[in-house]
């Protein structure tokens, strides 16, 4: 496998107790890739997900992220590598209500203890937000507050991007904006994607889309 993929999975499996979850797992991104990822409810897309950034454990095979292998590692070493290399959007937004948009957007930064204004307001202006920076989420739509989620989860140019049901709380009209926004974006630095979704509409826009079963990943 190419050294330079951002994300690598060979023979994954997971079990919950004597329950098997899936096996067989084998993906390969590359850089700028948009993958999605479909399947019935309760097949382990979420937490097929989960592994791909550390989150959660596994009972057979190996995850690297970009070139790291994650087996093996501790829980501080797996967060700093997510810090550096993966962003986040959920279903449920996710943003801190008590910080405004350019504070939501920025944390990532303040993590890696960067200071890029410059850059917030550039994805601001590139996701439909500019004016909005100052205001605080209850104050925006939720279209408006999904696209924060995806500033947020590029703003650190992260060679991973993992988007878990994003348009599950939108209206039609608005999940087609949001991804829209969150297909361009990624392209435009780079990032690979890998979407989890029940939405078709959503994963026909994706390079590739694979269905998960009990036995792993197929060509949907």
């Amino acid at each position: 496998m190419a050294a330079s993929s951002p994300l690598q999975i060979q023979g994954l499996a997971k079990r919950y107790g004597q329950a098997r979850i899936f096996e067989g797992v084998n993906l390969e991104l590359a850089a700028g890739e948009f993958v999605a990822i479909v399947g019935d409810s309760g097949v382990g897309k979420s937490t097929l997900l989960n592994c791909m950034a550390g989150l959660d454990s596994w009972d057979a095979g190996q995850v690297l992220l970009c070139g790291q292998t994650l087996d093996g590692l501790g829980d501080d070493a797996r967060a700093l590598l997510r810090r550096q290399h993966v962003g986040f959007v959920f279903q449920a937004f996710h943003v801190l209500p008590h910080l405004n948009v350019n504070q939501n957007i920025a944390l990532p930064l303040m993590l890696l203890g960067r200071k890029e204004p410059e850059r917030v307001s550039q994805l601001l202006d590139a996701l439909g937000l500019s004016g909005l920076g100052e205001r605080l989420p209850q104050q925006l739509s939720g279209g408006q507050l999904q696209r924060v989620a995806i500033a947020r989860a590029l703003v650190h140019r992260p060679a991973l991007l993992l988007a878990d049901e994003p348009t599950g709380n939108l209206d039609p009209g608005t999940a087609a904006q949001v991804m829209d926004a969150l297909g361009a974006q990624t392209r435009s630095q780079g990032s690979a994607l890998v979407l989890v979704t029940h939405s078709e509409p959503a994963a026909a826009r994706a390079d590739r889309v694979l269905r998960l079963t009990a036995q792993g990943l197929q060509p949907a």
